[in-house]
C-alpha cells in the first residue's frame, strides 16, 4: 500500500478562525482528534460563537492550544497536510501559532491536488456524496478526516 497522505480539519466558531476542534491522520492511518480549550485572548470579544460547544465543555475536555501544538509537530514537522478546506484551516491554525508568536511549521494543499487525474469539481462531488453514504457530517475534523481517508482509498483502487 502507498504511503497515506496526512490529512488534516479544523472545526472553527462560526468567525472562521477560532479553532474548537482538530483532527489529523497518522501514517498508519489512524486518526489524532481533540477539542481545544480556548485561549483567554480569543473570548474577549462577546460574541465569539463556541459553535456546537460550550465554554466549560471546551474547558474541560480540550487541551490548550500549546499542546496540539507540540502534538501536530510530533507528527507532522515541516510536513505538508491535505485539507479539504484550505483558507479556513490555514485561518484556524495561524490563530494557533499566533497566540504563542510561533511560525507555522506545516504547509497546507487541497487534498483534491492529490488526485491529478481528476475533473476540477469531481474530488469535491465525490467528497460530498461519501458524507452521505457514510452519514457523517462536514463539520466534526474527525468524520472530515475519515472521508478524506476513505475517498483517498478508494480513489488508490481506481488508479
Amino acid at each position: 500500500m502507498d504511503e497515506l497522505p496526512a490529512f488534516i480539519a479544523v472545526e472553527t466558531g462560526d468567525d472562521g478562525d477560532l479553532p474548537l476542534s482538530i483532527a489529523w491522520t497518522l501514517p498508519d492511518g489512524r486518526v489524532k482528534h481533540t477539542l481545544i480549550q480556548p485561549d483567554d485572548d480569543w473570548l474577549d470579544d462577546e460574541l465569539v460563537s463556541l459553535g456546537a460547544y460550550s465554554l466549560e465543555e471546551l474547558t474541560s475536555m480540550g487541551v490548550s492550544p500549546l499542546d496540539v501544538i507540540r502534538e501536530l509537530e510530533t507528527d507532522h514537522f515541516n510536513a505538508t497536510l491535505y485539507t479539504a478546506g484550505v483558507g479556513d484551516d490555514e485561518a484556524a491554525l495561524s490563530r494557533l501559532f499566533e497566540t504563542y508568536g510561533l511560525d507555522p511549521f506545516v504547509e497546507l494543499a487541497p487534498a483534491e491536488s492529490l488526485y491529478g487525474g481528476l475533473a476540477p469539481g469531481d474530488w469535491a462531488r465525490a467528497r460530498g456524496e461519501l458524507f452521505g453514504e457514510l452519514g457523517l457530517e462536514p463539520l466534526r475534523p474527525e468524520e472530515e478526516i475519515q472521508v478524506m481517508l476513505t475517498l483517498h482509498q478508494r480513489l488508490q483502487e481506481l488508479d
